[in-house]
């Protein structure tokens, strides 16, 4: 019988299998990659494009063709794309990130020869309706209306400008720069970027020979592209470490974000900044929850993170407190940064902190989708499995000397930018 009331032991995570992405190259130069895996009939296809060509001219192009896409094309309708995935149990949808734009469908297996044509459709023959055009506009215009209310979107909104200046990944987007949108622009962006020499397609499930045939005979030979492609390229520079305050006399909240441009996945740094970030505030038992949530109360939650890019990487801390604690709030992060990087984290914090770590890379490989999500942070990285097996012998090994030189390295309280929305006090 099992004793109930002696806590099961833990021990730490030996070794970490992934998934290895096979690639494959369609006639067409298309790059394909499957991780095959699970007894479900169920695949992901993702059909991801390079951000291209930006300009402060036209900086929702890409943005607004990608959320576009479903909306029509020379033989359906917006309505008629969804009922025809709908009819088969899939699901299609678009994202639209930084760096990538992506188009993506989960599909049974044996529907995949009706879903697929559509995608096909979509990517290669979407035509952005003018009616569909109009509707986006008005209902983007309201959506920013109101988030533009909310103290976290506008201190998020100011912090992005602030350390990335007129690009793609900061650029502060007005209602006006929605009236400016026109289809020519938005079929000028779909000729260039959506075309195979700037796809990747990343499969990943029950993939079977049928499947990946299946996308040779669609989106092989058959697709053309042949336009030059301009990928982004933006660079970034360490700020002033300002103050940007914008005050809210009603606000009960304060919203506060600080931090700064930094390294990204490609930098040999960056698994040990991640173990620093942990312990700083990424993860539910980090000091800034122990210390802002459960000893002060000025919050509900409060977290950083350290976020890569393919320009840039960038950290940051953040978090809505009681207006009248803001200033508070804002000496205890300080004082939480300082004692990093004056003192050596303990061996049983960072014990735990290992175990956090592997345990949540570990979960969270649940599925062949999930170690496709792990392949595409490394491909767009530019980099290869070996990252995985050095972030983990990185956790694994890290010291408290080390950490100590990260947090003076990487944590100077002077380069943070400082945006609060609401009430200093």
């Amino acid at each position: 019988m099992i004793d109930r009331t002696v806590a099961p032991s833990f021990g730490q995570v030996e070794n970490i299998e992934l998934l290895k992405a096979r690639p494959i190259v369609l006639g067409n130069g298309l790059k394909v990659f499957s991780i095959a895996g699970g007894e479900q009939d169920l695949v992901r296809i993702e059909f991801i494009f390079e951000n291209i060509a930006y300009t402060a001219l036209k900086p929702l192009q890409a943005y607004a063709t990608n959320t576009m896409l479903n909306d029509g094309t020379s033989e359906l309708s917006s309505s008629e794309i969804a009922d025809k995935i709908d009819y088969y149990g899939a699901f299609l949808q678009t994202d639209f990130s930084n760096d990538q734009s992506s188009v993506t469908l989960y599909s049974l297996n044996k529907h995949l020869s009706a879903t697929l044509p559509i995608v096909k459709a979509v990517i290669s023959d979407s035509i952005f309706p003018q009616v569909e055009l109009d509707t986006f506009i008005r209902n983007q215009k309201q959506k920013l209306s109101v988030n533009l209310e909310k103290n976290d979107f506008l201190s998020r909104k100011i912090f992005n400008s602030v350390l990335f200046g007129n690009t793609l990944y900061g650029y502060d987007t007005r209602a006006e720069d929605y009236d400016k949108l026109t289809r020519d622009q938005l079929q000028e962006y779909f000729s260039m970027a959506y075309q195979p020499e700037n796809c990747t397609v990343v499969i990943s499930g029950k993939v079977t020979d049928a499947a990946l045939t299946l996308i040779d005979q669609l989106f092989g030979a058959s697709w053309k592209g042949g336009k030059v492609i301009s990928p982004n390229s933006f660079n970034f520079y360490r700020g002033s470490g300002q103050e940007h305050y914008v005050e809210k006399p009603e606000a009960l909240q304060s919203a506060i974000r600080l931090g700064k441009v930094s390294i990204n996945r490609a930098h040999s740094d960056f698994p040990g900044f991640q173990v620093l970030n942990t312990i700083l505030g990424g993860y539910f038992g980090s000091r800034l929850m122990a210390n802002i949530r459960e000893d002060k109360g000025y919050t509900y939650g409060i977290g950083s993170a350290l976020v890569s890019m393919k320009n840039a990487g960038y950290f940051f801390i953040a978090s809505e407190v009681g207006a009248e604690v803001c200033s508070s709030a804002i000496d205890e992060i300080h004082k939480e940064i300082e004692i990093l990087k004056t003192q050596e984290v303990s061996g049983q914090e960072l014990g735990l902190v290992r175990n956090y770590m592997l345990g949540s890379m570990l979960g969270g490989l649940e599925n062949a989708m999930s170690h496709a999500d792990k392949f595409k942070n490394i491909y767009f990285s530019g980099l290869g499995y070996d990252y995985y097996q050095n972030y983990i012998k990185t956790v694994k090994t890290i010291t408290p000397q080390e950490l100590l030189a990260l947090a003076k390295k990487y944590l100077d309280w002077a380069e943070l930018e400082k945006v609060i929305v609401g009430k200093k006090s």
